[in-house]
């Protein structure tokens, strides 16, 4: 079950009992407060909270106005609704329209402007409104699990991408659907989405080590796109295909490593060198064929530059002791 429904289930049902206990008018009114204030994420709910408030008590004010000075007439509700909508829409409260509507009703039912009335109202937009920030940042999701699960997944993929690379480099007859780049693209959306979710739950965190890593694998899949589409313009097997391979390879392994290593751009620096040593391609398809691989290892750079920017580095000496008892 979604859990802005359990939370607002919740809330209607605490707002209006404790409406009761303390023998206020119109308590079920308090239910549907708490209802129009519960959100999905506490910052979202903090804000809901404090735009319908303010504006509970504008329409307070204005209602009593209104009621004073011109009586108690259907078409003061219409003036109400015509001077409130728009002041509220002005100041950028127009969430607030609704409750305050409500609480304008409430005065309206009355027939009267009293103290202990607007006290009554004020009551019920403290407990409805309360309850509902309460239940917000109490009961809010936990994306961390989420979170980890997209990770895992992201990176098995990845994997299986570059493995399928190092494969057709050697083996022109492989055979794959593709299936592991869309299944990449799916995670790296869904895992942004999270990691947003989880920020607006979080009151205090301004930054996110979750939004750095999927900004990363974002961009990274960008290149990992071009990759495959050079990989396809390579029509035939070449000895500097299979070197470009086993790089590959090493990236299939090396993608799932938690801190950048380096390895890899060990071994393609060192590839480009034998490249230049190599004897220059002797017909049209091998030049073709070449070049292809040449532009597949500078979009690999690009693929690495990325990662070195921004993936975590892997701590030493002092640093590595602080990690493995928890200080990191």
């Amino acid at each position: 079950m979604n859990a802005r429904i359990i939370k607002s289930t919740l809330a209607a049902i605490i707002a209006i009992y404790f409406s009761l206990f303390l023998s206020l008018t119109n308590p079920y009114s308090a239910g549907l407060l708490a209802i129009l204030g519960t959100d999905t994420t506490k910052r979202k709910s903090l804000k809901s909270v404090s735009v319908r408030f303010l504006s509970c008590a504008f329409g307070i004010l204005l209602a009593s106005a209104g009621f004073l000075l011109f009586g108690f007439h259907v078409w003061v509700i219409g003036l109400y609704i015509l001077i409130a909508y728009t002041a509220l829409y002005r100041v950028k409260l127009q969430d607030g329209i609704v409750p305050s509507a409500v609480i304008m009703l409430h005065l309206y039912t009355a027939k009267e402007i009293t103290l202990p009335l607007i006290w009554n109202e004020l009551l019920l937009i403290a407990i409805g409104f309360g309850v509902a920030a309460i239940l917000n940042v109490i009961y809010a999701p936990q994306a961390e699990k989420y979170l980890q699960l997209a990770k895992s997944k992201l990176e098995d993929d990845l994997s299986t991408i570059f493995s399928e690379i190092s494969f057709y480099l050697i083996d022109r007859n492989r055979l794959w659907d593709g299936s592991e780049l869309l299944s990449a693209m799916k995670q790296v959306k869904e895992g942004r989405s999270r990691t947003q979710e989880a920020k607006e739950n979080s009151l205090f965190q301004i930054t996110n080590e979750w939004d750095n890593y999927f900004q990363m694998r974002n961009q990274q899949l960008y290149s990992t796109q071009r990759m495959l589409d050079l990989v396809s313009q390579v029509d035939e097997t070449l000895p500097h295909g299979e070197a470009v391979s086993e790089v590959f390879a090493d990236l299939s392994e090396d993608v799932k490593n938690t801190y950048y290593t380096g390895k890899v751009e060990v071994r393609l620096i060192a590839l480009e060198k034998e490249f230049k040593q190599m004897p220059l391609p002797s017909t049209r398809s091998e030049f073709e064929a070449r070049s292809a691989l040449l532009q597949l290892c500078l979009e690999l750079k690009t693929y690495l530059s990325v990662a070195k920017e921004m993936k975590r580095k892997k701590p030493t000496g002092r640093e590595s002791e602080m990690e493995s008892q928890g200080w990191f």
